[in-house]
């Protein structure tokens, strides 16, 4: 956005309480910005009072996962995966939240840590814009509810927790269960179309990490195939695409597995999307930093989630945060333009669910200590049994993960 700010009126349904309407000051140079200018700047005396008259609703407390070696926290306003710890390490890598980005209204819920974009990614159309619908979707701007807390007699500690879109016309109900005796957690998320026609959608995961697990040495890996940057022209064939991990960025040719500190003037994001080659039947990305000796990664099945988008941001120069976002969709933009496009590299940019219809995804997120002097993964193998990290470099190290969680879901067994 070219102005310095914008007034953003959004109504937002919680449960048990009248529509409260908020007030957010969308920043510039955001990417998570509203592209448009409305003339609710006009309303602001209006809308002022209306903030007044409203209520907030209390922030409910977290839901948490935990065995003698992980802690996961989950924050119920806005879903968002807010902690993902090891006991024996105070690193905590999904501790990135909106602020700086936008503004934080208290006792509403707000982008943070691994949130779920739903059901779209990105920003909506001017038009949708003006009604309320806001940028990434509602699933990460409502109050989720708890349905199942963790139980000490779990055989693997699990909880459950939905929310329902009342814009969207969807709903989504999460399960998330943590293996007993590792850090790896599968998350299961199936999302219901209330309405009585069918529609598009999309869902995207975005894990965002931020200082001090993520500074110049925290390396990024991932067995993603051709990409391209969002902000350059769409790639007609493979060959015109970038191979993961380069990008060519400012007539750079860039290595994508660790952010630089940049220039001390400005606010620098980008966004690169990429595809997994034909033969992948599961896509997975890691994060490592060797000095705190941690290791945060996903894996999924790439039949469900084909994208994978990489997110860079830095501010006056600094590293500030990284997106590992998975997907339905590689392109950044409102639904018509990606009907209009249609597909990239062959991979669709859009998912339809039917009227009254439930799909489900999954993916695995995983934890692992790390020597010192890492050097990143080369190859991530899945097997029932745990997962195994090769490290990348000749003669490279062995990762052994175990793991003992229900992989039910077709794919989980070709690799």
């Amino acid at each position: 956005m070219d102005s310095a700010g914008e007034l953003k009126v959004s109504q937002c349904n919680h449960s048990g309480q009248n529509p409260v309407i908020g007030i957010r000051l969308l920043q510039s140079g955001s990417r998570f910005s509203r592209s448009l200018r409305t003339r609710w700047r006009q309303r602001t005396a209006l809308c002022l009072w209306v903030l007044v008259w409203g209520s907030f609703p209390v922030s409910a407390d977290p839901a948490q996962l935990q065995n003698d070696q992980t802690v996961v926290t989950i924050a119920l306003d806005g879903g968002g995966i807010t902690e993902f710890r090891r006991t024996d390490n105070s690193v905590n890598p999904l501790n990135w939240t909106i602020h700086g980005l936008e503004p934080i209204t208290e006792g509403q819920p707000f982008l943070q840590g691994h949130f779920l974009c739903l059901d779209r990614w990105g920003a909506p159309s001017a038009a949708e814009a003006e009604r309320g619908v806001p940028f990434h979707g509602e699933a990460g701007r409502i109050r989720w509810h708890l349905s199942r807390a963790a139980s000490p007699s779990d055989p693997s500690p699990f909880v459950e927790m939905h929310c329902r879109m009342e814009i969207a016309g969807l709903s989504v109900h999460r399960r998330m269960v943590l293996d007993r005796q590792s850090s790896v957690v599968l998350v299961r998320e199936s999302v219901t179309n209330h309405r009585q026609l069918g529609r598009i959608y999309n869902m995207v995961q975005h894990p965002s990490i931020a200082p001090p697990f993520l500074d110049a040495t925290t390396i990024v890996d991932s067995n993603a195939a051709q990409g391209f940057l969002q902000k350059s022209a769409v790639p007609d064939t493979a060959d015109d695409a970038t191979r993961w991990p380069h990008m060519k960025i400012r007539d750079r040719l860039v290595d994508l597995r660790q952010l630089l500190p940049g220039s001390p003037q400005g606010t620098d994001h980008d966004v690169s999307s990429f595809i997994f080659d034909d033969t992948s039947a599961y896509g997975w990305v890691t994060a490592a930093h060797p000095g705190s000796q941690l290791l945060l990664g996903y894996v999924w099945q790439t039949k469900q989630y084909p994208w994978l988008n990489i997110w860079r941001y830095r501010h006056e120069g600094k590293v500030m945060a990284r997106g590992l976002e998975f997907g339905t969709t590689g392109l950044h933009q409102p639904f018509e333009v990606l009907l209009r496009q249609g597909q990239i590299l062959n991979r669709p940019l859009l998912a339809f669910i039917d009227a009254g219809s439930t799909v489900t995804r999954e993916y695995l997120m995983f934890l692992a200590t790390v020597p010192v002097d890492y050097a990143g993964v080369a190859q991530l193998e899945l097997a029932s049994g745990g997962l195994t990290l090769l490290e990348r470099k000749p003669g490279g190290r062995r990762l052994q993960i175990t793991m003992n969680l229900p992989l039910t879901a077709p794919g989980w067994d070709h690799h």
